[in-house]
């Protein structure tokens, strides 16, 4: 017959699990800078392809004939501001200030929408220029390097807004620094993809 413990009056009953979330920080970034190690390579593959197509031109229109360069220069605008404001939203954070955070996530938000939009109505024109992906090997790559950047800015906008919501609900905890700490790493990467791209694809394609 076995003989159930009986604690002393006052004792705390033993805890068999962890109440609070065991999540290391450093883990975290470790992970998020072999994601961005990743994105380098794939990257790196398209300006590759790019160098290499850049001058098919198939008998068709080169980059001399289709860059508009004030636009490109616009949008190229937009998203180096929106990494200075990510920055503010970021020191805004290490001071714990809710609402100056999420006041610069919106502007950053609000810059990179700007780009991406700029960037689809830089798309439209060419393609109604008769300027397809298919029309030659460099129009392929171009679409290919520049459409794969513009789609990870697309994607950081949605992680952006998302984190705003959750910072909204749960405010400023650890877990939700990370995270703002691992999107502005990619944000800020980004906007080292695009210098490359603007002096590699737009403006040597000016000069040819």
């Amino acid at each position: 017959m076995s003989k159930s413990r009986i604690l002393p009056a006052g004792a705390a009953a033993p805890v068999f699990y962890e109440v609070e979330e065991h999540h290391p920080e450093s883990s975290t970034l470790l992970g998020f800078w072999l994601y961005l190690m990743s994105d380098c390579l794939i990257f790196a593959v398209l300006f590759a392809c790019y160098g290499v197509l850049g001058r098919n031109y198939a008998a068709g229109p080169s980059g001399a004939d289709l860059f508009n360069l004030p636009i490109v220069a616009v949008n190229t605008t937009m998203l180096l501001l929106s990494s200075i404001t990510y920055g503010f939203a970021m020191l805004e954070m290490e001071q714990d200030r809710i609402g100056r955070t999420q006041f610069w996530l919106a502007v950053t938000g609000l810059f990179g929408a700007a780009f991406v939009g700029i960037e689809l109505y830089e798309f439209a024109h060419m393609i109604h220029e008769g300027a397809t992906p298919q029309r030659s090997a460099f129009l392929s790559s171009f679409y290919t390097l520049v459409g794969t950047h513009g789609t990870h800015v697309t994607f950081g906008i949605i992680w952006l807004v998302t984190l705003m919501v959750q910072v909204g609900q749960r405010g400023l905890i650890a877990a939700n620094k990370r995270r703002l700490m691992c999107l502005s790493m990619f944000w800020h990467f980004l906007d080292v993809v695009w210098i490359g791209v603007f002096t590699f694809v737009y403006l040597m394609g000016v000069l040819r």
